[in-house]
């Protein structure tokens, strides 16, 4: 395929080498045009604007941070919407919030163009490895067309329907589930410290019992030793989530108390300096208001 991609950062570079590899022809940009470089090493393209990343592309991938972001390269002057071909598809595999992606997908439309929602799970070396849960929403004939794609970004394609705000939704949902079993985690590995039990003894009772699922393996480690430092997704970046959970749910009318919850312990985090760490840091918040160091 002819494809395009825009957004490199960590889980872009890794998700962009893969298609490179796979011997789809590429052009790649990003507003910091050094963190191209790499690709442009490997065999890509390096394109100087976002019309010159969507021209006559069958495809082209945004893994951009925010929906500010993603509204920006979707709709600015010469932005994917006045360059991306009729009967192109925009690939938005970045978490954005459900309206956001309403209003693209109906502007792509008018433009006879098409808009596929597919968020991956995963963090960046599982990018890298091609093991992301892709979850993959929007026509059925623009999502088949994007399948070798995801075969050699991902290990499993789940089918989030017809309407690519469906992909959005679950993506939220499971980053929702994924911060709640963290926050309760550090709330579990603050008791035990105040008994003067070593995190070691729980992570391993955790994650040698009912709880040993990828989620308490990578993030339980994370907490015990204190690694907050090796970030593959951010305490700001987690914020952003957690505002999106509470904006989806408020227009559905769904009470979701635990993510209230869970957004003050990221904002706390963020007050103490720790915006750049690995969300699990929320654990020290929890430590902190335990009276714990």
């Amino acid at each position: 395929m002819k494809v395009g991609f825009i957004g490199l950062g960590r889980m872009g570079q890794a998700m962009a080498t893969r298609v490179l590899q796979a011997g789809h022809e590429l052009i790649v940009y990003n507003r910091t045009r050094d963190k191209a470089l790499p690709l442009g090493a490997a065999g890509a393209r390096i394109a100087d604007s976002i019309a010159a990343a969507s021209e006559g592309r069958d495809a082209v991938i945004t893994m951009l941070a925010d929906d500010a972001a993603l509204e920006e390269v979707v709709l600015c002057n010469a932005g994917l919407l006045q360059s991306l071909p009729r009967g192109g598809i925009h690939l938005v595999m970045g978490t954005h919030g459900v309206d956001t992606i309403r209003a693209l997908k109906q502007a792509h439309q008018r433009a006879n163009q098409t808009l596929v929602a597919a968020p991956v799970l995963g963090r960046p070396d599982v990018a890298a490895a091609g093991q992301l849960g892709i979850v993959a929403a929007g026509p059925a004939d623009a999502v088949n067309r994007c399948r070798p794609l995801f075969e050699v970004i991902g290990r499993r394609t789940f089918d989030a329907g017809l309407e690519p705000e469906g992909a959005t939704a679950i993506k939220l949902a499971n980053n929702f589930a994924l911060g709640c079993a963290i926050e309760t985690m550090g709330e579990a590995f603050s008791l035990i410290r105040k008994y003067g039990v070593a995190p070691r003894a729980l992570y391993d009772v955790l994650t040698e019992g009912l709880f040993s699922a990828p989620a308490y393996k990578v993030y339980g480690r994370i907490i015990a030793d204190e690694s907050y430092d090796q970030a593959g997704f951010t305490a700001l970046l987690a914020l952003k989530d957690a505002d999106l959970v509470l904006a989806a749910a408020g227009v559905a009318g769904v009470p979701m108390p635990s993510a209230n919850n869970l957004r003050d312990r990221l904002l706390s985090a963020i007050a103490h300096g720790d915006g750049d760490k690995d969300w699990a840091v929320m654990a020290r918040e929890q430590a902190r208001a335990s009276g714990l160091s």
